[in-house]
């Protein structure tokens, strides 16, 4: 159902303002790359920094964009189980194949709690949702056996799995069987939690690497390691520079480098570092797309 390189869209911004024109933009050049699938709202989409319309109306014009040409999967996920219910069902009204459901953060639930929290969501709505494990943002991990248990509700078909644990993969698959749709939140272990048998990557990589993201988790799919090692030699680098400082700096400053959209974000987050731009600026052009030249 979900596969493949699918991109965690930034939100461009203008003058503090969505900057609707670009998002369009971001859509359809990322389609016309080979992206798989879009997930607007997210993590690297500022989700925190939006207000609920703007939240909304990203959903929007991502769906109206794609056109039904990749999966669209919204996030969805909130602190506040009610707030996090509104805006999945704003997502499934407006057409939205999936939702990615972070597990509420600050509050730090228990495991019944983070159960709960999905069954609520799982309850309200009728498409299909994705886990959404990051405890380096959430400061709470789901377990495999909270995970096993919330795969048993009828909507719940996956996990973006951002723990960096190469074994969570093994262990869920053993949990919840092939059928577990398993996606890297982590660019730069992709391969090798693909190699596990997962079954792609939610990327940030993908915001500026688009065909490149694209060929690698293809190749990954098809089982041709060999191949992939190759490219994630050459995309190592870009992998770990938009992570120089905190995502989406790094990511927006790249796509504005790319002539994409502009780096704009909102506070707290501030412009990156001249030292960061550097290192991203290097990771562009060992990728092949800025000219080395344009980077100094």
């Amino acid at each position: 159902m979900f596969k493949g390189s699918i991109t965690a869209l930034i939100t461009p911004f203008k003058n503090g303002l969505l900057d609707e024109d670009a998002l369009r933009r971001l859509v359809e050049w990322q389609i016309a790359e080979g992206t798989h699938g879009l997930v607007p709202t997210g993590t690297t989409g500022e989700s925190p920094t939006l207000n609920f319309d703007e939240h909304k109306q990203v959903i929007d014009i991502t769906i109206e964009a794609a056109r039904g040409r990749v999966p669209v999967i919204a996030g969805t996920g909130s602190n506040a189980t009610d707030e996090a219910i509104d805006l999945s069902r704003h997502a499934e009204k407006s057409g939205a194949d999936g939702l990615l459901i972070v597990n509420p953060y600050y509050n730090k639930p228990t495991q019944d709690g983070l159960y709960a929290h999905f069954k609520a969501i799982n309850d309200a709505v009728g498409i299909p949702i994705v886990i959404y494990n990051i405890p380096g943002r959430t400061n709470v991990d789901m377990s495999v056996a909270t995970m096993a248990r919330v795969f048993e509700l009828k909507n719940v078909v996956g996990v973006k799995d951002a723990t960096a644990n190469l074994a969570r993969v093994s262990q869920q698959r053993a949990a919840m069987g092939p059928e577990f749709i398993q996606l890297s939140g982590e660019d730069a272990t992709a391969l090798g939690f693909m190699a596990h048998g997962g079954h792609g990557c939610i990327s940030v990589a993908s915001n500026v690497a688009p065909r490149l993201c694209a060929e690698f988790e293809t190749m990954l799919m098809k089982g041709d390691f060999a191949a992939a090692l190759k490219m994630q030699d050459r995309l190592l680098p870009l992998f770990d520079a938009l992570f120089v400082e905190t995502n989406p700096g790094p990511v927006k400053y790249a796509a504005s480098r790319l002539g994409l959209c502009s780096a704009e974000m909102r506070l707290p987050m501030t412009p990156i570092s001249d030292a960061a731009k550097k290192v991203v600026d290097a990771a562009l052009a060992k990728a092949g797309l800025l000219q080395a030249a344009a980077a100094e």
